[in-house]
């Protein structure tokens, strides 16, 4: 549990796709530590079911449709006097290979996993840059993947959005950061999410060698220095880290957080397996 005398105390934190798995352990997080947390999703159910549990407040919108996050941010501002924190962690789509994604697949693999950070960071920057009343300026906090810096095997359309998000960090970092709005990443890689434990449960099903989804998560992460997936609330971590003051002196930067995965030297797994 966070402490309610916080850096974060009483910032209005907006955290997209807040509804279920990594952004419902943002929501709880800045919650916890005292911040004024507002979930957006286009799912009304588990938006108030999270905002409920933790006393947050939930505003039904697509995040990618300009009119649509216009209105929120407008919302939010309204209520809350402005905008301090963005975390743009709506995604998904995108599961299959390039000759296997259609026209309209692709579009909703872009739409998802890019234009809602897009769109919302478009619409909520002017309430991040600070309103000269001693508001200052925010922070951006946009959730890509590890697939945003690999490619995994059937999976174009979520791997280009992912790796996308790490530009319009960059972009956003590059172009906003002097006038007082700081923009980082968070690569994740293996979350026990739902949307993960369904993809282990497809795993199983196709694979006799997988039992159920325990196992899934095992084979997956099996070589992963850690040897686990992560847990929501530990990227959670990341994110209020970035998402805060304790990072003041960060910005376009790329964390990685994915049990060390990205380290290991895939030619020589192979020997590890052999025992050497």
């Amino acid at each position: 549990m966070g402490s309610k005398d916080s850096d974060v105390q009483g910032r209005v934190v907006v955290i997209t796709g807040g509804g279920t798995g990594i952004g419902a352990a943002i929501a709880e997080r800045y919650a916890d530590d005292g911040a004024t947390v507002v979930i957006v999703g286009r799912r009304r159910e588990p938006l108030e079911d999270v905002a409920a549990r933790i006393g947050a407040t939930a505003v039904v919108a697509d995040a990618s449709d300009g009119a649509s996050a216009r209105a929120a941010v407008a919302e939010v501002v309204e209520r809350f006097g402005g905008i301090d924190v963005l975390v743009a962690n709506a995604g998904g789509h995108g599961f299959a290979a390039v000759g296997d994604t259609s026209d309209d697949d692709w579009d909703a693999a872009i739409k998802v996993n890019l234009s809602t950070a897009f769109v919302m960071a478009r619409e909520a920057l002017p309430a991040l840059l600070g309103d000269g009343n001693g508001r200052s300026g925010g922070e951006i906090v946009v959730v890509s993947s590890l697939a945003g810096l690999f490619a995994g095997p059937s999976v174009a359309g979520y791997t280009v959005g992912k790796h996308a998000l790490i530009g319009l960090t960059r972009s956003l970092a590059r172009d906003y950061s002097r006038k007082g709005v700081r923009v980082n990443a968070v690569c994740p890689g293996w979350v026990r999410t739902p949307m993960a434990d369904a993809e282990m449960d497809e795993f199983a099903s196709h694979a006799p060698e997988i039992a159920d989804r325990a196992a899934g998560y095992a084979a997956v992460t099996r070589d992963v220095p850690l040897g686990r997936p992560a847990e929501p609330a530990e990227i959670a971590s990341i994110v209020r880290f970035l998402g805060s003051s304790q990072s003041s002196y960060m910005t376009g930067a790329v964390l990685v957080a994915d049990g060390g995965a990205h380290i290991v030297d895939l030619p020589t797994v192979a020997f590890e397996h052999a025992g050497m």
